[in-house]
């Protein structure tokens, strides 16, 4: 194949790289570092009601003693899909110079005279860059509706300690809505108010769903049809097993587990579809070729029907139609 042919020559890519897209790479990544780190936002300080039984479930203990603590779950979203994404890109692309294959092969683009982004470089940075992007966007769209709503988490009576006594619940109900009402850990609380959405749900299925998409659309696996569906499916029940832990642990509601599912696929549908274009795969020319006679080809083939003519010789062919006429 001529060089000129896998050449694409850009002047704008890396300006547009540098001035746009790590600018609001940066701003998200401080934004959820100031949602995690900081209080620079204050948690919504939610009532209850006195002995409310959906608040009283035992208190499960710190989130390092959970059966999938935040260390390693973190260490999975980010890792395993970063490191399948660049996998999968290498073998694609050494496979194409291996087989030849130059037409469904991206071009290297050009930006200046001794400056070139060749396709393993350009396609590894979107998908790892878009991935990264959604996930930090599902966590600050998740701190955001935890820091808004201020839900209470099963075991919020359990760690907030409330005496009931000083606040009149002995002769009635009532609705506590004083800050000061929980005598227990100031940190703990805290926590315990930060519940909606489900914040390890929505990474966890962020992750399965990219990654199933990812897979789903880029590999080319001949010879299995189930291989697949089967990976994605794996990848998504071990997410749902993430949310229903959160459940039986009485660390989560079932509603705060399914408001970080919902918003796991709206941002992980979102960037697939409208942001990451390459998640279709290009045609070749031959593909090309093939779609075209097909689309050209009549939907249904009538049989032919032989004449009564093409039963005899030319000869008596001729003389049959000169005594038709005459």
């Amino acid at each position: 194949m001529p060089p000129e042919r896998g050449l694409h020559r850009s002047y704008t890519v890396i300006h547009c790289f540098v001035l746009v897209e790590l600018v609001i790479m940066a701003g998200t990544v401080m934004l959820a570092y100031y949602f995690e780190y900081t209080d620079t936002f204050n948690v919504h300080v939610q009532g209850f009601f006195c002995y409310d039984s959906s608040y009283t479930k035992p208190y499960p203990g710190p989130e390092e003693i959970s059966a999938i603590p935040p260390a390693l779950l973190y260490s999975v979203v980010a890792g395993v899909p970063t490191l399948v994404i660049f996998i999968t890109e290498c073998v694609v692309f050494f496979l194409q110079i291996a087989t030849k294959d130059f037409e469904n092969r991206e071009k290297t683009i050009v930006t200046g005279d001794c400056c070139y982004l060749n396709p393993l470089v350009r396609r590894t940075v979107r998908f790892i860059g878009v991935y990264t992007f959604g996930l930090f966007a599902t966590d600050i769209f998740v701190n955001a509706g935890q820091v808004v709503t201020g839900n209470l988490a099963p075991h919020f009576l359990t760690v907030c300690k409330p005496n009931y006594t000083n606040l009149g619940c002995q002769q009635t109900i009532r609705f506590i809505s004083n800050q000061e009402a929980c005598t227990g850990n100031v940190d703990d609380i805290i926590r315990a108010r930060k519940t909606f959405p489900s914040k390890e749900a929505a990474l966890s299925v962020y992750a399965a769903l990219y990654l199933a998409m990812y897979i789903t659309s880029t590999m080319k696996a001949k010879g299995s049809r189930l291989a697949k569906p089967v990976l994605c499916l794996g990848l998504m029940c071990m997410a749902f097993l993430t949310g229903v832990n959160r459940v039986a642990e009485y660390r989560n509601h079932w509603s705060d587990v399914i408001a970080g599912f919902i918003i796991a696929v709206a941002i992980a549908a979102f960037l697939a579809v409208c942001v990451v274009h390459n998640f279709k795969r290009r045609h070749s020319e031959s593909e090309k070729t093939q779609l075209d006679n097909l689309r050209n080809k009549p939907m249904i083939n009538l049989p032919r029907v032989a004449s009564p003519m093409e039963k005899y010789p030319p000869a008596v062919q001729n003389h049959i139609t000169f005594a038709e006429v005459t």
